[in-house]
């Protein structure tokens, strides 16, 4: 028995309705320049289909997170958690069937693009037992599949289009229903587009799209010139869960709406231009120097001061010395607090809490922000200043406990440091795992050990980073004739000899 979503209304007022079991086979394509109406359609369509069916929804602008206030979505601020944290929110996310809404809207662009990439690739990784059927609705998914290269990096593009052409091409057995969005089909990559079986068109202008648009609904180009005739609201629609032959749609009301700026004029300000001049400048240089009004940074850039985080875990001494040695402390505190350099602690270190945390059990399977809260609290108990730390800083300092960086000396711990200056935090544990066991003359971690430091139990995202960083340049995975990896290191020749003559 089929479950009939209504959408709208035609031309005649007769209802339009969405086959819901159909859509989850058959998969949605939405197209319409912008002001069309194209997220009043997902809203109107998730509304309709809320409590019979999982929706997970990638929201780049923060649009459809008043879904949580009336249907009791979970938002998920993309901005709050690592890579790591993102692919296990989407595991559980599958595994207990919830309903989310993952919000970019903190992110700059290409940090949007990773992080939905990493969230869709977790979706469609997911065992089988939690293959459960889901809508899965992208907006703006030009995007996120882009048909030609643009300012993001080659590596980002391979991500994204490979998380996009999983959910379209092969996310129906896994019970993934992809809906995509997207303001231009041109802009669209071809091979996620073409896996659509239903089409809802909106207006738009440019003749390229007007006759894709067109194509799709079999109409013929004297056709076509309707979709430019369209109004907001108003969408032609085609395919085995809406109808055999086009129809006209007009989308219906929201229950719920967007946090975007209304379209419509509001009376301007009265005041004067000199007061206007002072509610503009007045303690500007004091705003201006608050971190609370400045833009979120993506973690990436906490490379910038790797330096520092690296200094701040000090040589294993030649003999005990438990208070003797601040001045690691100090040389960090100076660059990264310089209005005052803490005085030396009484008792232990920052590296200490660190090397401490980490070997508690099952630390490297725990979020990093309770981790780092764990941190704060042992460093007040134990009367460490530890201000000057923040979380990018302590992630650093982490993955470098637990990859072994301490185990290295003199020339060849310089080697390793000039390398992973270049490693993003969520790989560097592995990573540096890698590399110790390369300048020692040591067996590779194996992929228990690998996911260990990871924080995943999964084989395939093992084998995913190792990939990722083989094609970034940082190891060589050789495949041996009976099927094995050999994993090597390059650039740590010279370490290794030198460490092997020691």
């Amino acid at each position: 028995m089929s479950t009939l979503i209504d959408i709208g209304q035609d031309g005649a007022r007769n209802r339009v309705a969405i086959d819901l079991e159909e859509l989850l086979a058959t998969r949605l394509l939405v197209q319409g320049n912008s002001g069309s109406g194209k997220s009043h359609l997902l809203r109107r369509l998730l509304e309709e289909c809320a409590g019979q069916v999982q929706q997970v929804v990638i929201d780049p602008e923060g649009d459809f997170v008043t879904l949580a206030d009336a249907f009791g979505h979970v938002v998920i601020d993309g901005a709050a958690y690592s890579a790591r944290e993102i692919e296990a929110l989407a595991a559980r996310v599958r595994q207990h069937r919830a309903s989310v809404v993952l919000a970019l809207d903190e992110l700059e662009v290409e940090q949007q693009i990773r992080c939905a990439a990493l969230f869709l690739t977790a979706l469609f990784d997911a065992p089988r037992e939690h293959w459960y059927p889901a809508l899965v609705v992208v907006d703006e998914a030009q995007m996120f599949a882009p048909a030609a290269a643009g300012e993001m990096s080659d590596d980002t593009r391979r991500l994204t289009l490979s998380a996009m052409t999983n959910l379209m091409c092969r996310g129906r057995k896994r019970g993934l229903a992809g809906i995509v969005a997207t303001q231009r089909l041109a802009k669209l990559a071809k091979n996620v587009a073409a896996e659509a079986s239903n089409f809802l068109m909106g207006r738009t202008f440019l003749d390229i799209d007007m006759q894709r648009a067109a194509d799709l609904l079999g109409m013929d180009r004297r056709q076509a010139e309707r979709i430019r005739d369209l109004q907001r609201g108003q969408f032609l629609g085609l395919g085995p869960a809406v109808s055999r032959k086009p129809v006209a749609v007009n989308v219906g009301p929201v229950r719920t709406g967007g946090r975007g700026g209304g379209s419509g004029l509001l009376p301007l300000p009265e005041a004067a231009g000199q007061d206007m001049e002072a509610l503009l400048t007045d303690r500007l240089a004091e705003a201006a120097s608050d971190p609370a009004v400045r833009r979120y940074q993506p973690p990436a850039r906490a490379m910038v001061n790797l330096d520092e985080a690296l200094s701040a875990l000090p040589l294993p001494p030649a003999e005990p010395a438990p208070a003797s040695e601040p001045e690691p402390e100090q040389e960090p505190q100076a660059v990264a607090a310089p209005a005052a350099v803490a005085p030396a602690p009484p008792a232990g270190t920052i590296a200490d809490v660190v090397r401490d945390l980490a070997a508690s059990e099952g630390a490297t399977f725990r979020p990093a922000p309770a981790l780092f809260r764990d941190f704060a609290i042992r460093c007040r108990q134990q009367g460490i200043a530890s201000a000057h730390v923040d979380i990018a800083r302590f992630r650093r300092l982490f993955a470098c406990e637990i990859g072994g960086l301490a185990r290295l000396e003199g020339s060849a711990r310089a080697a390793v440091e000039a390398i992973i200056a270049r490693v993003e935090d969520d790989v560097l544990a592995p990573f540096l795992a890698l590399a110790v066991a390369e300048v020692l003359g040591e067996p590779m971690p194996d992929e228990e050990e690998l996911g260990r430091l990871y924080g995943s139990a999964s084989p395939s995202r093992i084998r995913r980073l190792l990939d990722h960083l083989e094609r970034s340049g940082l190891i060589v995975v050789r495949e041996e004739f009976g099927g094995e990896r050999v994993v090597t290191v390059p650039g740590l020749a010279a370490a290794a000899a030198q460490s092997r003559a020691a």
